[in-house]
């Protein structure tokens, strides 16, 4: 098990006559990531709106602040028990299979037209064994299509703009991986966490997207752009693709400061605390609901 602290603060100069806000920072609940303690803090003294997506679990804070300094803090402190499976025993679902839930995933999205791409998927890794070698084989193949390199895309960019240009961030990443399954028939879905283990050259410790992928009737997790450790990731939002989980959506006029953001993996034998590392197997954070005809 893995005991998490997390620590996010975000600021914002916000212009008359204010701005509204959704925040999605909070951690999920799900089955192996447990909230054990967390605090939420606003500093400004407005009414605070929450709601849990059933579906999705994504937890957002809604408000309406005035103009001035709004600084937005969230603390918390999480064990991650994740499920460990051995890749080879990890197989695909079939489509005739898939819960509801799931279907979603396996259609084209804003960022991941995966109805563009059906040939060059098909030619690259239709005739490879289903299963979760062979969305290993995904994920190795956008790593080698890709270089990360900051500041190189937008809020416009697609996996189509990133198959093209060959660059980007781990968003660019998750979109190009997503894609690919999908056009495979793959569920894939785009979610956020920390950059836990990231090299600290790429900057400061900052939000993060990985893929989760639905095999064996769960959802495991890939991190195409290979920059951080996902036995230390902390889900917090997750969708179709990064329209659906962005950390902050805001409406009015606003300065943003860059997001300051800590974690850290405490480690303890006595309470079977361990240490994140890379690790071969699959890791999963939740469990779907199988779902048989």
């Amino acid at each position: 098990m893995v005991r998490i602290h997390l620590a996010i603060d975000l600021q914002y100069q916000i212009s008359p006559p204010g701005a509204d806000f959704i925040f999605n920072i909070q951690a999920a609940h799900s089955p192996q990531q447990k909230v054990v303690w967390e605090e939420l803090l606003v500093s400004q003294p407005v009414p605070l709106v929450m709601y849990t997506d059933p579906a999705t679990r994504n937890r957002t804070l809604r408000l309406s602040a005035g103009p001035g300094n709004l600084l937005t803090r969230y603390r918390a402190t999480l064990d991650l028990n994740q499920h460990v499976a051995e890749p080879d025993s990890i197989f695909e679902t079939p489509v005739n299979q898939l819960p509801p839930e799931a279907l979603t995933y396996i259609y084209p999205s804003r960022y991941c037209q995966s109805d563009c791409v059906t040939a060059l998927a098909m030619g690259l890794f239709g005739s490879m064994p289903q299963g979760y070698r062979r969305v290993e084989a995904i994920q190795a193949w956008v790593q080698e299509q890709v270089t990360f390199e900051s500041n190189t895309s937008n809020s416009m960019t697609s996996a189509l703009d990133t198959l093209n240009d060959h660059k980007g961030v781990c968003r660019d990443f998750a979109h190009l991986m997503i894609t690919m399954c999908r056009a495979l028939n793959i569920p894939a879905r785009f979610t956020t966490a920390i950059d836990y283990g990231a090299d600290p050259a790429l900057g400061p410790t900052d939000f993060h997207a990985y893929v989760e992928v639905y095999l064996g009737h769960r959802w495991y997790m890939f991190d195409p752009s290979g920059t951080a450790i996902p036995m230390g990731f902390i889900r917090i939002g997750t969708g179709r693709d990064a329209a659906d989980a962005s950390f902050a959506t805001i409406f009015g006029g606003v300065v943003a400061q860059p997001p300051r953001i800590d974690i850290s993996a405490h480690v303890s034998p006595q309470n079977g605390w361990e240490l994140p590392v890379h690790r071969p197997q699959g890791l999963s954070t939740d469990a779907g609901c199988s779902f048989m005809v």
